[in-house]
């Protein structure tokens, strides 16, 4: 008979990580997170309690079942998921681990959990990200929301991170990790027009020097373009 082992009675709640897409109601009222696995069948808020995804009767985690939120003991085994291409659009969770819960080598299995902090990505174009902007899907009346800055937002709805964190409540935070890119939003046509007529200035300035400058040493030189 395999031996049971001991129960951990914590002082301190344990910490565990996580990924998941952050989602809003359908009428902009509520915040939280949608998982990338078993998750994803459930939307959940910033303090939850995990029900059994295959809709039986028995309180989760339940020994002979995989239901439960789920997370794992490192950050970094968590991040490491977010290069995969299905989760690039994800978000990094810092959570408590509540009530029941059973530990495995990576990670544990647990009833109830507070979603401490999210971690946004940058911007696919590099920036880092000032809002999460609507994604182009949903699941349970949320839509999906996914990390952009204000140029590549488009008109797509956006909410502030700040906003989000608001939307959520119970006491979350949102950081914005730093890109490698541009920071801002990418010019405009007006913008490009206005360049492109600054550097034409320009050059025809350059030409007119070079005609003074021939005419001064004796020989006609380069002639303004027509």
């Amino acid at each position: 008979m395999r031996p049971r082992l001991p129960d951990e009675r914590p002082t301190e709640p344990p910490t565990g990580y996580k990924i998941a897409h952050p989602v809003l109601d359908a009428d902009g009222g509520c915040a939280g997170f949608l998982g990338v696995s078993l998750g994803a069948a459930a939307p959940y808020r910033v303090l939850d309690e995990a029900r059994c995804v295959y809709g039986r009767r028995h309180r989760a985690p339940h020994r002979r079942c995989d239901c439960g939120f789920h997370c794992v003991h490192e950050r970094r085994v968590a991040a490491g998921l977010l290069v995969q291409a299905e989760y690039r659009k994800a978000v990094l969770l810092e959570v408590s681990v509540l009530g029941s819960y059973i530990r495995f080598e990576r990670g544990f299995r647990y009833e109830r959990q507070r979603v401490r902090t999210a971690t946004v990505g940058p911007c696919p174009c590099g920036a880092t990200a000032s809002v999460l902007a609507d994604a182009g899907w949903g699941r349970d009346g949320r839509r999906v929301l996914e990390a952009a800055c204000g140029g590549c937002a488009g008109g797509r709805r956006r909410w502030t991170l700040d906003t989000f964190a608001r939307l959520a409540g119970d006491g979350l935070t949102v950081w914005a990790e730093p890109g490698t890119g541009p920071v801002g939003p990418a010019p405009d046509m007006p913008e490009l027009v206005a360049e492109a007529a600054l550097l034409q200035a320009r050059l025809d300035w350059f030409q007119g020097q070079l005609s003074r400058l021939g005419r001064a040493m004796g020989g006609d030189g380069p002639h303004p373009r027509d």
